[in-house]
């Protein structure tokens, strides 16, 4: 039986505010991440979950810590990194934010142009201090998916990256590719996100 470890997992979407009732985002649900911690735990493991604004209830027994903004969910994964054994990063972190964020609503008319600029790279940012630790990322695409994935791999400093599609954003059933730094990869055909966590920690050897 496997010891039980500390396993890191970032999920759900991040919300990048324009004013106190709009904001910029995206359709990640949270799902992934949760069957990884609902995977993680069944296996004995301890899980910390930085958990963006999704839908439904994380796992019971995972220790939740909740956060908005890309920039939230930066400081909570780096904070948390030096105790995992594991890190997971499945959220779907907005690339961009607006620059300003207006403290009273908007009115129609008096937004014609939003600037924005970047967020810090979560991924990429545990990858530069993860150490020995193994991390994972997700890439999501809809086009060159394994030069893509490879890449991802290289600039996030990363183990292993599982390869998808907008298909998979609320769906049971999606299709799921890992693949490795060293170029191995296992195309593991449609399957739930449930079956992928078990397939991903039998893979990780935990």
């Amino acid at each position: 039986m496997t010891s039980s470890r500390s396993v890191l997992i970032t999920a759900g979407p991040t919300r990048e505010p324009l004013d106190p009732v709009r904001f910029l985002s995206n359709y990640s649900t949270g799902a992934m991440g949760f069957a990884l911690a609902a995977e993680a735990l069944r296996r004995g493991h301890a899980v910390q979950l930085v958990l963006g604004p999704a839908e439904g209830q994380p796992p019971v027994g995972a220790e939740v810590f909740a956060v908005d903004t890309a920039c939230e969910m930066r400081d909570a994964t780096l904070e948390l990194l030096p105790g995992a054994d594991l890190v997971l990063c499945a959220a779907a972190v907005s690339d961009y934010r607006p620059a300003t964020s207006s403290e009273t609503k908007l009115k129609r008319g008096t937004l014609r142009h939003i600037e924005l600029v970047e967020n810090p790279d979560v991924a990429a940012e545990v990858g530069a201090r993860r150490g020995e630790t193994p991390l994972v990322v997700f890439a999501l695409e809809t086009t060159e998916g394994f030069l893509n994935a490879r890449g991802k791999l290289e600039k996030k400093n990363a183990d292993l990256c599982v390869l998808n599609s907008p298909l998979a954003i609320g769906a049971e059933r999606a299709e799921f590719t890992l693949v490795w730094r060293d170029g191995r990869h296992r195309a593991l055909g449609e399957i739930t996100k449930d079956e992928l966590a078990r397939v991903l920690f039998d893979e990780l050897g935990m």
